[in-house]
């Protein structure tokens, strides 16, 4: 539930924007984020779907749908070879908030956006600070054409939206219970 409070948060360091892969050994912990070197990534202004909470797919099995996000990293990760920059980070938590992307080969000088493609394909959403708004919005675009389309994760009436679980926390947490 952190990912909304931290990408909101207004004191995070802009840090050094050189280039890098997602390296191979990394660990993949969640459908927005991995860790690699005692430091985690998060896809600034994205939220994937939360661990533990479920859907039903169309052959009425029901599936994680934050499994189903971390997949989708996975596959997109390893399928377009994206290249990161550093966002800003949190020092004290040891994270790292990163934009990737990844040039297409077949148009020269085309970049694919790693956020905005799990968006868009409905395995993500567009992070929202506490209040709402979107952390980034142009991937609130993505997110609703996606949902408009009903693309991957927004096909399942049931789909549980993580954004709404997490402001519903936020709204019903005591003060000061969910700070990073």
């Amino acid at each position: 539930m952190t990912s909304i409070v931290s990408a909101g948060v207004a004191s995070a360091q802009t840090v050094s924007s050189r280039w890098y892969p997602v390296p191979a050994q990394a660990q993949y912990l969640t459908g927005d984020s991995w860790s690699h070197a005692g430091t985690t990534y998060r896809l600034y202004g994205v939220q994937s779907c939360l661990r533990g909470t479920s859907f039903t797919n169309a052959h009425g099995l029901r599936r994680d749908c934050g499994e189903a996000s971390l997949a989708m990293l996975i596959a997109l990760t390893r399928d377009l070879k994206p290249q990161c920059y550093d966002a800003a980070s949190l020092p004290q938590n040891r994270t790292v908030f990163v934009f990737c992307v990844a040039a297409r080969a077949e148009r020269q000088g085309a970049r694919i956006d790693l956020g905005t493609a799990l968006i868009a394909t409905g395995f993500a959403f567009a992070a929202l600070t506490p209040d709402g708004a979107p952390v980034h919005k142009p991937y609130l675009v993505a997110q609703n054409v996606a949902q408009r389309a009903r693309a991957g994760l927004w096909a399942f009436a049931d789909l549980p939206e993580p954004n709404a679980i997490i402001l519903r926390a936020l709204r019903h947490a005591p003060a000061g219970a969910l700070s990073p």
